[in-house]
């Protein structure tokens, strides 16, 4: 789903992969989802961005972590 919408360009972000045709990164889409921002928030606060590309970003993050890597959330004392 919409994987060509984000793209990953050196010159752009720092190659951070961004909603292509915009500076907006799966990073920031991510952050403010999860502090609690609707998606029309998110929309209304970055009018170049379509609910396509949010969703192509929600995407591309689940695909990112179905990698082979263990990300540990804490530290866990027998």
């Amino acid at each position: 789903m919409g994987a060509e919408l984000i793209q990953s360009d050196p010159a752009v972000m720092m190659g951070k992969p961004v909603v292509a045709g915009t500076r907006i990164t799966v990073e920031l889409i991510l952050e403010k989802l999860s502090a609690g921002e609707t998606i029309d928030q998110v929309l209304e606060a970055h009018p170049r961005l379509t609910r396509e590309g949010i969703l192509a970003a929600l995407n591309f993050a689940a695909r990112a972590l179905r990698a082979d890597v263990v990300y540990p959330t804490a530290e866990q004392n027998p």
